[in-house]
């Protein structure tokens, strides 16, 4: 199959890396120095130090509707901040050509849509569907096993998605429910700030199980208020990258947690980065929709309070605590 990937950043080349072991694959770079660069030396050593891209994987910076003739595939690899703005671009051209976005969070625009109900905002009619789950770039460039969850609300675009990137070392399970998938995959990030914020106070194991524990049920809380199933957020979506993102060293989100906890400021901390925390850029947003809907979520509201400079990790951490008793 053919397949183009737009986006050279950690998670575009990652997945480009899958999926040229077994498809025609190109990857997309913005930045035509960029791209020369992954030409020249044939890694992104910027995004993906050490992993190598593939002979078979090829390079381009050409105008994207060139890249659409015969695709399988598109896949849009792009902060989402971004993904109205390409999608404006290539949907005149796409036809029915499938898209999967990887993007995850609420976009920072009025009302604060998720992926689908932007892609859906543009056109209608376009056939496209989220790929996600707990899953770090780098492991998957280096083909350690993974999971993703491929969703979106037509059948043949999940199988499209699956047919693509299903191999031996990444597997991907279908899944209707795109909203459940899109909430998990943005509340998860904000939730990992938290986790950072308690893991950087050193608050103990205890801390870190309720934290993780209690955010899970207001992503759960979130996501049925707009329509997802329950279900949903115990699975990869949901719990499982929730737990990656929470836990693993790896989590730019845990970092910027840590860091804050550790008492660095916020854009000293994202200049140090060097790669987008999408939490920080969804907590607001990600409360926003809540309040719209009536949905408690304390701890998220901590996350925003501790971003914006208006409370002290420390203060964030009593005012939870202070919460008086309830059911669970």
């Amino acid at each position: 199959m053919k397949v183009a990937v737009v986006g050279a950043g950690a998670w575009g080349t990652a997945l480009a890396i899958s999926a040229a072991q077994q498809h025609q694959v190109v990857l997309w770079a913005r930045n035509p120095a960029h791209a020369q660069t992954l030409l020249r030396e044939r890694t992104n050593a910027q995004y993906l130090p050490g992993v190598a891209l593939p002979d078979t994987l090829q390079i381009s910076h050409q105008p994207l509707p060139e890249l659409l003739p015969g695709l399988d595939l598109l896949v849009l690899a792009t902060p989402v901040s971004a993904l109205r703005t390409f999608l404006q671009a290539l949907a005149p051209h796409l036809g029915r050509t499938p898209v999967a976005w990887v993007c995850k969070g609420f976009a920072p625009e009025v009302g604060g849509p998720l992926p689908h109900e932007v892609a859906h905002a543009v056109d209608p009619h376009l056939c496209g569907g989220a790929l996600s789950g707990p899953s770090f770039a780098i492991e998957v460039a280096r083909g350690q096993p993974t999971a993703l969850v491929a969703a979106s609300a037509h059948d043949w675009v999940r199988e499209r998605m699956a047919a693509v990137f299903h191999s031996p070392s990444l597997r991907v399970y279908g899944n209707d429910d795109i909203v459940g998938v899109e909430v998990g995959g943005a509340v998860k990030n904000v939730l990992a700030i938290a986790t950072g914020l308690c893991d950087g106070m050193q608050l103990g194991l205890n801390a870190r199980a309720a934290l993780i524990t209690r955010g899970l049920a207001e992503i759960s809380r979130l996501g049925q208020a707009l329509g997802a199933r329950a279900d949903t957020f115990m699975g990869l979506s949901g719990l499982g990258d929730l737990v990656l993102t929470a836990t693993g060293d790896l989590s730019r989100n845990r970092q910027v947690g840590m860091a804050l906890a550790q008492g660095q400021t916020l854009p000293a901390i994202l200049q140090s980065l060097g790669h987008v925390a999408e939490g920080v850029y969804s907590a607001q947003t990600v409360v926003q929709r809540a309040q719209q809907l009536g949905v408690d979520m304390p701890i998220a509201q901590a996350v925003v309070a501790v971003l914006l400079g208006h409370t002290s990790p420390q203060q964030a951490v009593a005012a939870l605590m202070g919460r008086g008793a309830k059911g669970e």
